[in-house]
């Protein structure tokens, strides 16, 4: 805050030196009524408020120390009257209350500009003359005489009209500079509450150089560092806001991380320009079946731009780097790893041993390797129940087998076969834990292949465990036993053990089971089923498939599982689109890509 004086105006002055020349003179005539005083004779109280206009004037304020000396000095006294009793001294200028309650009228002091440090103690006080002389005891106050104090006030008059023009035009310019910068930034942080600065320490803080700003970019987020005067090209700005008018400790600026992506951040699902684009492999040996559904989707008017037969499957530490991070940042999972941690990803991912092929079937050049390769995909729906496919499906080269695949009991049914096993790891310890002893472990041998399908972070967690054969996070599936190794047979082999990359779960999603769920506010919830991921990635590595326990036309006919004891409806959850899975099975059969067990 800037303090200063405000210029008298003339009118003021005129009063003012009036004020001061009839009491002066009053003092020098001589008095002719006894035991009185002239109208203009200077009391006491007037006296002291003559010395409190001249302090005020000299641009002086006296202290608590130098208020009680002159009020000591200069107090009112009690003079008899003619009644006998006594009353404070009346002037013609100054109204007063019988019993002395006031002295003079309401004066309105404001701060002077620049308020100069006395001491009472270093005036020099000579000894008070008599009552009488009252202009010899006002020079001893103010150290001056009248004319000269007159002297002095019209110079000061006019002095202060030209510093109060000079303080306006500042004031003018504080106040636009001040509107300049909230204009400019109106995210300023508010100023530090405490003790106000004086104007000398502000002054000299505004006059000090101020450093330079980092280079500010259009849009909002982290600091960018800059280097040898270029900018950083892989990291977002953040605006900085101007210095307010305090005294502040200038700090080095922090680098933030980028601003990650988020799903509450869309209402529906994303669509970027590069969504469709996935890994290839160019290794994949070349299928010697005739009919296989490979040459059968290049035939197809409906598949001929949609199948990939040379798709990346599966993922190993070759997939994983930096930039691939940040590719698969932009899909939520399972299809990417938006809102994952990093170093979970990467310490999983690099744990995964390379895999040579990743047609895992046609890589293999022995001679008992049938031209063509048939799989089974197993799934658990009701309509296998009392079917009698359990011969049929055995009778293919490979069977595929998904969760809660319960064997035992129903053999005639589903048959005793498995190849590969999917799950997620949910759909695993789940399946083990509810069905009880229908499915008290899960398939093992030393030629099934295992199948992940990785749902999220959870998953991560899980086969982290997995892998380093330790017990699990706590609040990561720990409620459905500690340790995920126990699951699994002694002779795990982590060779056997496939996961599916997240490119080939976009893709399936995208070409295959796009809903319209991803166009609603739930789109984060929606995924395929864990079996129509299976049967889709059968699809990639088999000849000839053929898939059982399906949803089909008229399921309401059927329970949920076919190892249901009692009927369960099917249940269309949100998370799930059975009728669209429904539709796609349907035109794959009508197709001739693939054999769907229905009842007529």
């Amino acid at each position: 805050m800037r303090v200063r004086r405000a210029a008298p105006d003339r009118e003021n002055m005129s009063c003012l030196r009036k004020g001061l020349r009839e009491p002066l003179r009053a003092a020098r005539e001589p008095s002719t009524t006894p035991n009185a005083r002239s109208a203009h004779a200077p009391t006491r109280g007037w006296r002291l408020m003559l010395v409190l206009c001249a302090c005020v004037t000299s641009g002086w304020f006296p202290d608590i120390i130098a208020l009680n000396f002159i009020l000591a000095m200069w107090g009112p006294k009690k003079r008899p009257d003619g009644s006998g009793r006594c009353r404070p001294a009346r002037c013609a200028h100054v109204q007063c209350q019988d019993g002395g309650a006031g002295y003079g009228p309401l004066i309105y002091l404001q701060h002077a500009k620049e308020m100069p440090e006395r001491d009472i103690q270093q005036s020099k006080l000579h000894t008070v003359p008599t009552e009488g002389d009252s202009s010899s005891q006002l020079n001893v106050i103010l150290g001056t005489d009248s004319n000269r104090l007159e002297q002095d006030m019209v110079k000061r008059m006019a002095s202060d009209k030209g510093e109060a023009t000079e303080e306006q035009a500042e004031d003018k310019n504080v106040i636009s500079a001040s509107n300049k910068m909230q204009t400019q930034d109106k995210s300023a942080p508010p100023a530090p509450k405490g003790k106000e600065a004086n104007a000398k320490t502000i002054a000299q803080d505004q006059a000090k150089p101020k450093p330079k700003k980092a280079p500010v970019s259009t849009k909002p987020g982290a600091l960018r560092p800059t280097t040898k005067g270029k900018v950083h090209p892989s990291l977002p700005m953040q605006n900085i806001a101007p210095p307010t008018m305090q005294n502040v400790t200038t700090q080095a600026p922090t680098v933030a991380e980028k601003r990650r992506l988020r799903i509450a951040d869309f209402k529906s699902e994303p669509r970027w320009d590069f969504e469709d684009r996935y890994i290839l492999d160019s290794s994949a040996p070349q299928s010697r079946c005739p009919d296989a559904v490979r040459a059968k989707a290049t035939k197809s008017a409906w598949l001929r731009d949609l199948f990939l037969p040379n798709i990346t499957l599966f993922i190993d530490r070759r997939h994983f780097n930096h930039s691939e991070w940040e590719r698969l940042e932009h899909f939520k999972p399972p299809f990417g790893f938006m809102e994952m941690n990093y170093s979970l990803v990467k310490e999983v991912i690099t744990m995964l041993p390379p895999n040579p092929y990743q047609q895992v079937l046609l890589a293999n050049n022995t001679r008992q390797r049938p031209t063509c390769i048939s799989c089974a995909v197993v799934g658990n729906g009701g309509i296998l129940n009392n079917s009698g496919m359990g011969q049929e499906i055995d009778s293919h080269d490979y069977v595929f087998r998904v969760s809660g695949a319960v064997i035992k009991g129903y053999e005639k049914d589903v048959g005793t076969k498995t190849s590969f096993y999917g799950f997620t790891a949910f759909s695993l310890v789940a399946s083990v834990v509810t069905l009880g002893s229908k499915f008290s472990k899960i398939p093992m041998g030393k030629e099934i292949k295992y199948l992940h399908f990785l749902e999220g972070t959870r998953d991560f967690e899980w086969l982290k465990a997995l892998l380093l054969n330790k017990n699990v996070r706590k609040g990561f599936l720990d409620e459905y036993g500690p340790r995920p190794r126990d699951r699994f047979s002694k002779d795990f082999n982590l060779d056997n053990y496939l996961v599916i990359h997240p490119d080939f779960l976009r893709y399936m999603k995208n070409r295959f089971l796009r809903s319209e769920s991803l166009d609603k506010s739930y789109w984060a919830l929606y995924r395929p089923t864990t079996g129509a991921f299976l049967l889709l990635t059968a699809l990639h590595l088999c000849d000839r498939v053929s898939a059982y326990g399906f949803i089909t036309d008229g399921y309401q006919k059927y329970s949920d599982h076919y190892y249901d004891k009692e009927r369960k409806r099917l249940i269309f959850y949100t998370n799930h689109d059975f009728d669209l899975e429904r539709r796609v099975w349907k035109k794959l059969h009508d197709a001739n890509v693939m054999k769907l067990y229905q009842r007529s």
